[in-house]
């Protein structure tokens, strides 16, 4: 099969992360699958190095102009460079030229505004960095901007949010060529969780976490996500935080939005779901270690927020990785 190419764009103020993790996430799986599956190329409009948001700069492969064939996935980084970037006509027309050319084409984090300058994202659901979000919508209210999101794909064209979701875009575009199997033992290659596509839910409990800005209730979060299993009752949390338990409560809703309950059966309900998802384990294995204190209590959780059993939700998982990864699975 001949490799498909994966062709970055840069430009002055990009950040390196944003170029780098998602095309070392299409190096895994050449690396993982023992076979060429995507060719790489880091495009700038002159070819020639590009200063990146480190002020180290970005050696390109090729020129944009240089680029004859046909691109299979056009990728647009973020960084502070884009907005001026969204300002520069002779790049904005070689994006819209190139998408033509293109079978799919995306952005990582702010590479979205470039996207949107190029008129691509007219009349379409997108994400963005969420500090980023709201303009996004303010400048662009033709697009359904939906910050919550990892990545969205609408059509042929794919937005992420900000910086390390682009390696969640880039395992999102391995499943969807080569299915589910090769992009879980790309995701384990690079020790992240995989993401899916499509209406599942796709945040991690870190991600999906709001953190407080104060550190005593910001310890008392991060040693809940590490200790899942633990009592996480709001005596034990108001102890971690060196708090007394009436202002350990005001605080932590105040600075989150949710409840010190809310939050816990939120962190455990995501592992859980993780550990349906990606292993075989007992249901009453994963009640335990993800702290729920009976199996009861985990099936309560699924109902509430999914609105099935966790038995249910894991034979939907089963049978969707099964239909999709059947026929690329024997090639692996």
């Amino acid at each position: 099969m001949k490799p498909r190419f994966v062709a970055m764009l840069i430009y002055p103020g990009v950040m390196a992360m944003d170029v780098y993790g998602p095309l070392e996430a299409f190096a895994a799986a050449n690396s993982v699958a023992g076979a060429p599956l995507y060719r790489l190329a880091i495009v700038s409009m002159t070819g020639k190095p590009v200063e990146t948001s480190l002020g180290v700069p970005i050696m390109p492969s090729i020129a944009a102009s240089a680029i004859k064939e046909k691109v299979d996935t056009l990728l647009i980084a973020g960084g502070l460079g884009q907005e001026q970037a969204s300002k520069d006509r002779r790049l904005l027309s070689w994006v819209q030229a190139a998408k033509g050319r293109a079978r799919r084409c995306g952005s990582i984090c702010t590479g979205a505004f470039i996207l949107a300058a190029a008129g691509l994202l007219d009349g379409k659901r997108a994400t963005t960095h969420w500090a980023k979000a709201a303009d996004l919508s303010q400048l662009y209210p033709t697009i359904n901007v939906e910050a919550e999101n990892i990545f969205i794909r609408d059509g042929h064209v794919y937005t992420s949010a900000g910086v390390t979701a682009g390696i969640d875009l880039a395992l999102g575009l391995i499943e969807e060529d080569h299915g589910r199997t090769l992009a879980l033992r790309v995701a384990r290659a690079l020790v992240v969780y995989l993401k899916r596509t499509g209406g599942q839910s796709q945040f991690s409990n870190h991600l999906q976490a709001q953190f407080a800005a104060s550190p005593p209730v910001r310890l008392a979060q991060e040693w809940a996500l590490e200790n899942l299993s633990a009592d996480l009752g709001i005596p034990a949390l108001a102890a971690k935080a060196h708090m007394s338990e009436r202002n350990f409560r005001r605080a932590f809703t105040e600075e989150t939005g949710e409840s010190p309950r809310d939050f816990v059966e939120r962190i455990r309900f995501d592992a859980a779901r993780i550990l349906f998802e990606e292993s075989h384990l007992p249901v009453q294995v994963v009640a335990a270690r993800c702290g729920f204190p009976t199996i009861d209590g985990l099936r309560r959780a699924f109902a509430r927020r999914l609105g099935v059993t966790p038995q249910e939700y894991r034979q939907r998982f089963r049978s969707a990785e099964a239909d999709e990864t059947a026929p690329a699975a024997a090639g692996i």
